[in-house]
């Protein structure tokens, strides 16, 4: 990989353009920057919930996703270099079937909420589902592989059921949607 940072104000993204890690100068706006900051939120979004109080084997989980999207960050940053691998992928997998197996099925939709947790959990979601979109967004003008795009497509399916079991552990369930609900009645 590239220098370290050493100084972090370098005044060279003052003209917007910023640097990848194969030293190369692109537009600030451009897809691949879009991308690298979409994943730098989604693992922002995954600090603060580690601010909460969680079980100690999500947090443990937690923290390697945080480790995984740090190195999925410095993959895009460096064109045509892998460092996710299907192997992150199968990670995710596993995850989700341990802790979707305890789960009652859903007979509804579910809204987020819940527990502080939970509703960060779907915070988490949703912007990697962005990430997502900014990775296909990529995919389409340049060669992304397929590892990075399918990782935070499993990372928003574990987060929605991560969301579940937080709402459970913090000793509620899931918010359903209503379907009979209309915007006059009273509540």
């Amino acid at each position: 990989m590239g220098n370290r940072l050493s100084k972090i104000v370098t005044r060279t993204g003052d003209g917007g353009k910023t640097g990848l890690g194969d030293g190369a100068r692109v537009d600030k706006f451009s897809l691949r920057i879009v991308a690298i900051g979409e994943i730098d939120e989604t693992n922002s979004h995954i600090g603060v919930l580690l601010c909460e109080d969680l079980p100690q084997d999500v947090r443990a989980m937690l923290l390697d996703i945080q480790h995984d999207l740090f190195d999925l960050g410095g993959e895009l940053s460096m064109p045509r270099h892998t460092l996710l691998t299907d192997a992150q992928v199968a990670k995710l997998d596993e995850w989700l079937a341990h802790y979707n197996a305890d789960l009652p099925p859903l007979k509804e939709f579910i809204l987020p909420g819940g527990t502080r947790a939970a509703a960060l959990a779907h915070v988490v979601r949703t912007v990697s589902r962005r990430a997502e979109r900014a990775m296909v967004a990529l995919g389409a003008d340049e060669t992304v592989a397929p590892a990075p795009r399918q990782y935070v497509n499993r990372l928003s399916d574990l987060m929605f059921v991560l969301a579940r079991v937080l709402n459970r552990a913090g000793g509620g369930s899931d918010v359903l949607w209503q379907r009979e609900r209309t915007t006059g009645e009273a509540r």
